[in-house]
């Protein structure tokens, strides 16, 4: 059974969307202020977390930060905030989706199931060598030699799709549509905030990458450059 954390200040919502989500078998836990959800989140660490932004203790990129300190649980905000600045504020804090209020409570099960899918491991899958790290596609981790690069869910989604077409370009279209879904089609300062992010945590001169390339007008690229 898969945990979720409601960080939200409407009763109302809370209540609706712990009706839904019990009833769909997760076990559910609720906080009304950042403190509380961050205090929540410690002693019952969830498996996903939905976030309201406008809490009225503490901003919720904030939270999501104090989040990202120690977990890499997939972070869904939803928020009434519908301006390119504040989605892009709470995906650089470390948020992997983002919701406008009013939203259909079938889409966003929908994203939920999305983010525990990304979350859960496949033991089938192999790892990509580099020679400054591997990308183990089963563990969902990357690891050097002095240790593990922590990636966010959506970080780690990102690099995902890149290194399942190593060696080929994949489109911006394509990989919107694979790690945010069909409606971020064109939210191309998106992909410009994760991939710098990628190349800030996995290159040795992010200026200068080595592994994920830039496409000029098409996608992005990553580069294993692995050896025999």
């Amino acid at each position: 059974m898969s945990r979720i954390l409601v960080v939200d200040d409407d009763p109302a919502l809370v209540r609706a969307l712990s009706i839904n989500l019990r009833a769909r078998s997760y076990e559910v836990e609720t906080a009304a202020t950042g403190a509380a959800g961050l205090m929540v989140a410690a002693k019952y660490p969830p498996d996903v977390v939905i976030l309201d932004l406008g809490l009225p203790d503490m901003d919720g990129c904030v939270v999501i930060s104090g989040l990202r300190g120690w977990t890499q649980a997939p972070i869904l905000v939803l928020s009434a905030r519908e301006s390119q600045a504040a989605k892009v504020a709470a995906l650089d804090a470390g948020a992997d989706d983002y919701v406008v209020k009013p939203f259909g409570m079938d889409e966003l099960l929908a994203r939920l199931r999305a983010a525990l899918r990304r979350a859960t491991p496949n033991q089938d899958e192999p790892a990509v060598v580099t020679d400054d790290f591997t990308v183990d596609l089963a563990a969902k981790r990357v690891v050097t030699s002095a240790g593990e690069i922590k990636l966010t869910a959506t970080e780690w989604h990102l690099l995902e799709v890149l290194v399942r077409h190593n060696g080929r370009t994949v489109q911006h279209r394509k990989l919107l549509e694979e790690v945010w879904g069909a409606n971020y089609a064109e939210q191309t300062n998106y992909l410009r905030v994760y991939i710098a992010a990628l190349r800030r945590k996995l290159e040795v001169d992010p200026a200068h990458p080595r592994y994920v390339l830039t496409a000029t007008g098409l996608g992005y690229r990553f580069e294993s450059g692995a050896r025999a």
